[in-house]
């Protein structure tokens, strides 16, 4: 056992490389002595506990015997370690160091530490460890003891090891041999259980991790700390302004980066000493995690040995070979011995790759090295296929960007794990400011649809698509793309022409200024949300104060006005067209809107009529739809508790027994955040508070499928979903009347899930499951990937083709007659409104059409098809499964027929996807028949209808060429529309399968939200325009009646 002894390298007590070598000197003593394995235990700092690892490695490295390494860490009360790190970041600095079990010992007892090994058990790729304190010391007459007896302790550790997985248990302060014989007692017929790890892969700080894969949108590396690309930092460094330098970290932090890129290279300083300078400053002011960027081997080290987190490493290559001398072998055993994360540029011998073939070519040697010879996961590489200007005018350089894009397309596509990202703004080099934030957004938008998942940028220089004018964004795509326009050998449209005229003596503040004043042009209205839509604070008190005076209630204002804007902020998120930093600027402007009109608020009369506590949970920084909770609840009688951000499971349990609430509301953003509810209302459960408190969740990620469903079935207690503030309110005016036993007073009934009541009386009664007569001796084509990928931007052209006109005409717009009649219809009237309708639609950019599809593996059991894990320690086990209805008829059809059964031994392959118009059509229709303009608004309805039909249609014919069954489609389109082609396309609520409820699993797998559709409460996807399909590639899959 070593302990920590009393210097904190990250405080500058000590240095990395003393501790780790007093560590190496002792672990050699006690592996002399004969020790089995080496617990390095009661770490407080992550640094000392990455010397003391490595310490410890150096001397078993050496070693002619297996030893085991175990680390320890220490979790206060307060829910961190001592320095202020979460078990996320200790997790992620300590596990990629190459130890057996990671743990926790000491400072608390089994409750206290419930929560944290609960986290480990789900993240962890290594064996877990605890030594509990026999509780919190509690202080008496003879001083302090500790409570639990040695049968409570045997109580808590055999339900660790049941609940979580632990491999090695014992005992720290106040636990004597009688508690550690209670526990052998109650363990020795014990089996490890194996645990599901769904780890993400991640870097840290001190104090926290974060994915590389962030929740619908890129991972934003902040490039301003660095002293080439920023004069500020620069000057700051160069007058060794140390506090100068983390003030334009905090500044970056602000802004909504994720990680930090620090480079202090600078000609004529010491790179290495500057690093270490700011480096250990950054250790304890930076929340986030650190990109040290250097191509000097000392310059990193020095880095390294400041950072207790785990660090990303930019970067490598192979500009000057892979050989023993080369700056890559020279920094790859530092990336080893630190556990890092590494950029790997797409540079070789040759030089810097410039087409996409070039590009491929050197990644994949660079992850074939990176893994093999060195170890590295796939997922722990990031790599960058470089950005060149585009704008210089010379000829080389026009397709620059495409290559770039093609070559992050087929890289993610041949790597789905592997990560991405480029600077940037150098693909606007040579531009002035307004033109490069206009370039580098749209650069950086579709780099991210063609799968980059980061990119070192100033976050807050980076626009949504959404506040682009149309016609700058469309130059810059055209010169993205290259899509000059030549007639013969003379060019006629040059899009970097185009873009430079578009931006000529334009300036940044001119820009400002057209917002602003085109803002304040529009309905008082249209403008409120429009404010918090474009995060526009300027004027917004003048407006609020317009509002009102035309006797709008201020609650009228921000439920009807200002709320719908954060809709429309959410839906864009979704959607992945508004980054994070544009979120949260929203969120600014919402909550100075809210502060503004709270005074003006009537308060209810009824004082005390009830305590809530309100949080958001561990890891979820967002707080405006708690904080309106807040304000709706405080002005209606109500006493809240805002605990805030951030808040654990023990600090919303410790805060709700401290204020004796009535009931706990918890929120967050993110996806990640529904898991960690999750676990919040397992563990009120564990401690046997789920009867004490019901609890109310919201949030943008959460449905009141997911909450009333899943979350209801595995918490005994009573959980509601609050959709919104006011829905809040009438949950809480209902738990308050239950409580005071008012007559009549009960909370809203759960939603049932009637897939699993369909289960159940299957069960019951007499179901026919037996396979028809479909055939099973069929090939099984290969899936192009397994999972999900969202599709954007397409163009109306790519699925035009498909339009069923005579659906249009007759059933859409009502064309009838006899034949002639009806054909003299079709082309006098139908076929040139058609036209028109479509021109205007286009120009108007009403269209936004979208797709999410995949491919899963699966298998059928009777009547049920069974999707199974793809990846991961759950491959091949069952992930969710759909039950379909059989015909009690005819060949007793069902669609579970046409997969391979389980008993075959074969793994099918099923697609799903769900297309979409988009929002705005739809709302450009409703407006149509708010105006009267009915006809209109019907030709516009059931245009939008067919074009989404047709993209379906489009859409499934690609899902069938890529699975390389399409040679059998009908050569003429209607032929197509007549299923003239191999498989059939189903939808729930249709004859084959039409229990309408089980898109809820369909959206499980595809996750439609990030192409801006929701499914409804009454399972409906929205928007309007979008439609859902279960695609079967079977030959003698056709529509059928299941009834």
């Amino acid at each position: 056992s070593l302990g920590p002894g009393t210097k904190l390298p990250t405080l500058g007590h000590t240095s990395y490389q003393k501790l780790k070598d007093a560590y190496a000197l002792a672990s050699q003593g006690l592996v002399d002595s004969g020790a089995d394995a080496l617990l390095i235990e009661t770490t407080q700092d992550l640094l000392q506990a990455k010397a003391a690892i490595n310490g410890a490695r150096e001397v078993i490295d050496k070693c002619d015997r297996d030893i085991v390494l175990i680390a320890q860490v220490t979790v206060e009360t307060t829910g961190t370690m001592l320095l202020g790190s979460e078990i996320g970041a200790a997790l992620n600095a300590l596990e990629n160091l190459d130890i057996d079990l990671i743990g926790l010992n000491c400072a608390t007892g089994p409750t206290e530490m419930s929560e944290h090994l609960r986290y480990l058990s789900k993240n962890s790729s290594a064996g877990l460890s605890v030594m509990p304190n026999a509780g919190l010391p509690v202080l008496g007459p003879n001083g302090a003891t500790y409570p639990l007896s040695p049968d409570e302790l045997a109580v808590a550790l055999s339900t660790f090891v049941d609940d979580y997985g632990l491999t090695l248990i014992g005992g720290c302060c106040g636990t004597t041999p009688a508690h550690l014989a209670a526990v052998v007692a109650k363990l020795k017929e014990k089996e490890n259980r194996v645990r599901a790890i769904a780890a993400e892969p991640s870097v840290s700080s001190l104090y926290q991790s974060v994915q590389l894969r962030q929740d619908l949108t890129y991972l934003a590396i902040g490039e301003r700390t660095n002293a080439n690309g920023s004069r500020a930092f620069r000057e700051a460094l160069v007058n060794e302004d140390w506090q100068g330098c983390v003030e334009i970290a905090r500044d970056q932090i602000r802004d909504g980066a994720h990680i930090l890129d620090l480079s202090v290279d600078y000609v004529g300083r010491d790179g290495a000493k500057d690093m270490f300078e700011v480096a250990s400053r950054f250790a304890t002011s930076s929340t986030l995690p650190i990109m040290l960027d250097s191509t000097e081997p000392a310059v990193i080290k020095a880095g390294l040995e400041a950072l207790g987190g785990r660090c990303i490493i930019n970067s490598v290559n192979y500009e000057d070979g892979d050989g023993p001398t080369s700056r890559f072998a020279r920094i790859m055993p530092l990336v080893k011995e630190h556990g890092s994360a590494v950029v790997a540029l797409t540079i070789d011998e040759d030089g810097q790759a410039r087409t996409a073939e070039w590009k491929l070519k050197v990644a994949r040697r660079l992850i074939k090295d990176l893994t093999e010879n060195w170890g590295m996961k796939v997922s722990d590489i990031m790599i960058d296929a470089l950005t060149f200007p585009i704008a210089t005018g010379q000829e080389e350089t026009r397709r620059d960007g495409l290559e770039t894009i093609t070559a992050i397309r087929s890289l993610t596509t041949e790597y789905p794990d592997v990560q991405t990202t480029l600077g940037v703004s150098n693909v606007s080099f040579g531009l002035n400011p307004a033109s490069r934030v206009v370039l580098n957004s749209v650069f950086l938008h579709e780099c991210v649809q063609a799968g980059l998942s980061s990119a070192i940028v100033h976050p807050s220089k980076i626009m949504p698509m959404t506040r682009i004018p149309e016609r700058q964004r469309e130059v810059a795509l055209d010169l993205i793309y290259d899509r000059r326009v030549y007639d013969g050998e003379n060019c006629t449209y040059d899009p970097l022409t185009e873009f430079l005229q578009l931006f000529e003596g334009v300036e940044l503040t001119t820009s400002r200024l057209t917002r602003a004043a085109e803002l304040a042009a529009l309905p008082l209205a249209e403008r409120l949300q429009r404010r918090i839509i474009d995060g526009e604070k300027v004027g917004l008190n003048e407006d609020l104060d317009e509002a009102m005076a035309q006797s709008m209630a201020p609650l009228a204002i921000i439920n009807d006005h200002l709320l719908e804007g954060m809709k429309v902020v959410g839906e864009l998120f979704g959607k992945g067209e508004m980054q994070l930093p544009f979120v949260l600027q929203s969120a600014e402007v919402m909550k100075s809107a809210v502060a503004y009109l709270e005074p003006h608020m009537e308060k209810s009369e009824d004082g005390g009529r009830g305590t809530m506590l309100l949080a958001t949970v561990k890891g979820d920084v967002h707080d405006i739809g708690k904080n309106l909770v807040d304000i709706i609840l405080s002005n209606n009688g109500y006493q809240v508790v805002n605990i805030g951000i951030k808040q654990t499971v023990n600090q919303i349990i410790d805060a709700a027994l401290e204020h004796n609430v009535d009931a706990i509301g918890m929120s967050g953003l993110l996806v990640k955040s529904t898991v960690v509810m999750k676990e919040n209302l397992q563990e009120l459960t564990a401690r046997g508070l789920d009867q004490r408190w019901p609890v109310v969740l919201g949030g943008a990620a959460l449905t009141r499928a997911y909450v009333e469903q899943d979350l209801a079935s595995i918490f005994p207690g009573e959980v509601r979903y609050a959709r919104d503030a006011f829905e809040g309110l009438r949950l809480m005016d209902a738990i308050m009347g239950v409580k005071k036993g008012v007559p009549g007073a009960a909370l809203p009934e759960l939603r049932e899930r009637r897939v699993r009541a369909v289960a159940k009386d299957n069960e019951l009664t007499t179901t026919d499951t037996t396979r028809s007569d479909v055939s099973a001796d069929i090939e099984i084509p290969k899936a192009p990937f397994f999972g999900s990928r969202i599709v954007k931007g397409l163009p109306i052209a790519d699925y035009l083709g498909m339009l069923d006109e005579r659906a249009l005409f007759v059933g859409q717009w009502g064309l009838k007659g006899a034949r002639g009649e009806y054909e003299k219809m079709v082309e006098e009237e139908g076929r040139p409104r058609l036209r028109s309708l479509l021109n205007e639609v286009a120009s108007k950019g009403w269209l936004e059409a979208a797709v999410v599809y995949g491919y899963f593996p699966c298998v059928s059991e009777g009547n049920d098809l069974i999707i199974l894990h793809h990846k991961g320690p759950l491959e091949g086990t069952e992930r969710m499964r759909f039950t379909f209805p059989r015909q009690r008829r005819d060949r007793r059809l069902c669609i579970s027929d046409f997969f391979a059964s389980r008993e075959s031994g074969q793994v099918d392959v099923v697609a799903f996807h769900v297309v979409t118009m988009g929002n705005t059509i739809s709302k450009a229709a409703n407006e149509l028949f708010a105006s009267n303009s009915y006809r209109e608004y019907l030709e516009l309805h059931g245009l939008s209808v067919q074009l989404t039909e047709a993209l379906a249609e489009h859409w499934h014919a690609r899902i069938r060429e890529e699975l390389a069954v399409r040679n059998l489609d009908s050569p003429d389109l209607q032929g197509i529309l007549d299923q003239g082609y191999r498989g059939s396309r189903y939808s729930f609520g249709y004859p084959a399968c039409p229990d309408i409820e089980q898109q809820t699993l369909l959206c499980e797998l595809l996750e439609p939200e990030r192409i801006g559709v929701e499914l409804s409460e009454e399972f409906q996807l929205h928007p309007e325009q979008s439609t859902s399909a279960i695609i079967v590639h079977h030959p003698e899959a056709k529509y059928f009646n299941a009834n």
